[in-house]
């Protein structure tokens, strides 16, 4: 019986029937750019921060696995994980994604704890006034105001349709009233960020009058609003509140629409703006994103390492978006992005750009003809510097010299170490010695950081390994669950030579599981089978042996070594009982014949640690 399914009541054969139809790879592969490597895809774990991938997904078992953070398991486990999904959720948005009818059970959001219960009501909320704002822009007297400031900006009906742009009329109550005849309760309205109050009595739209940009996470349902001011209110721009839904740090505007293309691409062109955004977006360039009016983190870069290889900064040509892009350029570059910058004249924006010059002019003179990080430093730095000091000079050329050994080809470093010796008349091999030496230093960081075993090859070598250093019962319990996990005869062979008399106890508990799962009619699937599983740590366990690199035939002089070490184990655990109550009763009388006793122990281990015996 499959527990997870049964414990919500859903169809085991329906939840099959949907699991089937959603390929891990795919879906994996909307939230993490993956490589393949021999049989498995491996990429930068979503569930931790990383620069080398150890995460790994079998596609002809269905699972995932990250070496380094331990989490596992199949297509619906994934979505838990990276959506904070429910398993009845999981399956809803994957029968969705693939075409399924499913009606969930009505009790089921009674089954859901009080947090998660609010935030769905939140969600919805927010998914009925996004089609509300929208609404209100098209068919309103107030809202054709913003529909002509949309128009005046250059934005057409369809991009605007495209991103669900609308308006919140200058009422302070209308909003309040819409909420309260959908049922929402108004505290839990304040809560989410859609009304404000200033004495629980009064409560009015936190948006009104401003132009709304709904703002989406990664698989499109709207979980914020930023409202833009018309009219000179401040802020000019006003964002939803922080929240469990609302993170602004992890949040990047426009990515469930671009994400396709940015995976297509293998490349993101990052904005400051939601303007720019649409105007980019208009003039033909679908992989854009924005941070949401906040500081580029060190979160939102991971997120992009996940997806890409490389990103075009496209900040603003002013004093402050340069300074932004360089911040920026750093932590892409902490998370292993290449990048670079399409870098605007001073005083534009991509928006004022394009709509003074025109998409083509963009294109070819900004997006097309990105500069290097390098070529973007050496101009950017110079700002800090008088270059008519000597000392300011010296300086400078110091700190592009730490720049250019961040770099990873020698071609690079020594054409832009040749640009500075003939730019400061300063004898290349001087440049050179200075480099060496920052290189030197380098390496002997990167040296320490290897010690710790910081490399994808590393984890994953530990990882299998780690069967070498178990007891030789260990191995064969492992290694003999693998097998079973993968043919249901051996699995038939095992039950009538062992039945659960595993060692370990949670491998007692997988072949319980696994006996009946067979014993039910269903074919050796990995990725299925952990459906019928509740406890996560043997859900974990079961990824783990399932990743285990077995030959898929195994002889039967393998498969009789395996019971008879594991039976052995337990000849030997009775064997250890019996001789440590005689050595206890020999401890007084004879204390020799005690230690010939404990003796013997110790060698009854060693053997059964080996594997051994006489």
């Amino acid at each position: 019986m499959n527990i997870m399914a049964n414990h919500y009541h859903l169809d085991d054969q329906t939840i099959a029937e949907i699991q089937t139809s959603n390929d891990i790879v795919d879906i994996v592969g909307d939230y993490v750019q993956l490589k393949k490597q021999g049989r498995n895809y491996f990429g930068l774990c979503p569930f931790h921060s990383e620069n080398t991938p150890s995460f790994s997904v079998n596609q002809e078992k269905q699972i995932f696995n990250c070496f380094g953070c331990g989490k596992g398991g199949n297509v619906f486990t994934f979505l838990m994980e990276v959506e904070g999904f429910t398993f009845p959720q999981s399956v809803h948005h994957l029968a969705e994604k693939s075409g399924h009818q499913l009606d969930l059970p009505q009790h089921l959001s009674e089954m859901e704890d009080r947090p998660k219960s609010e935030d769905q009501t939140i969600l919805e909320a927010y998914q009925w006034l996004a089609k509300l704002y929208h609404h209100l822009l098209y068919h309103t007297k107030d809202g054709k105001k913003g529909l002509e400031y949309l128009h005046q900006r250059g934005f057409s009906d369809e991009t605007i349709e495209k991103f669900q742009i609308g308006y919140s009329p200058p009422s302070k109550d209308f909003i309040v009233k819409f909420l309260e005849k959908k049922g929402y309760h108004r505290q839990l309205m304040v809560k989410a960020g859609f009304l404000t109050t200033n004495d629980q009595t009064n409560y009015y739209d936190r948006f009104r009058g401003r132009i709304i940009f709904p703002i989406r996470n990664a698989i499109g349902k709207t979980v914020g609003f930023g409202g833009r001011s018309m009219d000179g209110q401040e802020p000019k721009y006003l964002n939803s509140p922080e929240s469990d839904l609302f993170q602004k740090s992890k949040l990047l505007y426009n990515f469930d629409n671009a994400r396709s293309e940015i995976r297509r691409k293998s490349e993101v062109i990052l904005l400051e703006g939601y303007a720019d955004v649409l105007a980019l977006h208009q003039a033909g360039a679908a992989n854009v994103v924005a941070s949401l009016g906040t500081s580029f983190t060190d979160s939102h870069a991971s997120i992009l390492r996940r997806y890409v290889d490389t990103v075009i900064i496209c900040f603003d040509g002013d004093t402050a978006g340069q300074n932004a892009t360089y911040k920026t350029l750093k932590l892409l570059k902490k998370a292993g992005c290449y990048v670079k910058v399409a870098m605007l004249p001073n005083g534009y924006d991509p928006d004022q750009y394009i709509q003074e010059f025109g998409a083509e002019a963009f294109h070819q003179s900004i997006l097309d003809t990105p500069a290097s990080e390098m070529t973007f430093l050496i101009s950017h730095l110079k700002k800090d510097y008088n270059l008519n000091s000597e000392g300011d000079r010296l300086q400078y050329v110091e700190n592009i010299i730490s720049e250019i050994a961040l770099l990873e080809s020698s071609i690079q470093r020594d054409h832009y170490l040749r640009e500075l010796s003939e730019q400061f008349s300063i004898s290349y091999e001087a440049l050179q010695q200075d480099l060496a030496v920052k290189l030197q230093n380098s390496k002997k960081n990167d040296d320490n950081r290897k010690n710790f075993g910081n490399t994808n090859e590393g984890i994953r070598n530990n990882y299998q390994n780690k069967q070498k250093v178990l007891p030789a019962y260990q191995n064969a319990e492992r290694r003999l669950i693998a097998f079973m996990l993968q043919n249901a005869q051996i699995a038939e062979r095992v039950q009538e030579s062992l039945g659960s008399k595993f060692n370990m106890e949670q491998h007692q508990i997988i072949v319980t599981y696994l006996y009946g799962f067979y014993e039910a009619g269903n074919q050796p699937n990995p990725s299925h089978f952990l459906t019928f599983i509740e406890d996560e740590p043997i859900q974990k366990l079961v990824v783990e042996l399932s990743m285990l690199d077995c030959n898929w035939e195994i002889s039967d002089r393998e498969l009789e070594d395996y019971i008879q070490t594991i039976l052995a184990e337990q000849d030997d655990h009775s064997k250890i009982k019996q001789l440590e109550r005689e050595q206890k009763a020999m401890e007084k009388n004879d204390p020799v014949k005690a230690a010939q006793i404990a003796m013997e122990i110790i060698k009854i281990r060693q053997q059964s640690k080996r594997g051994s015996r006489s």
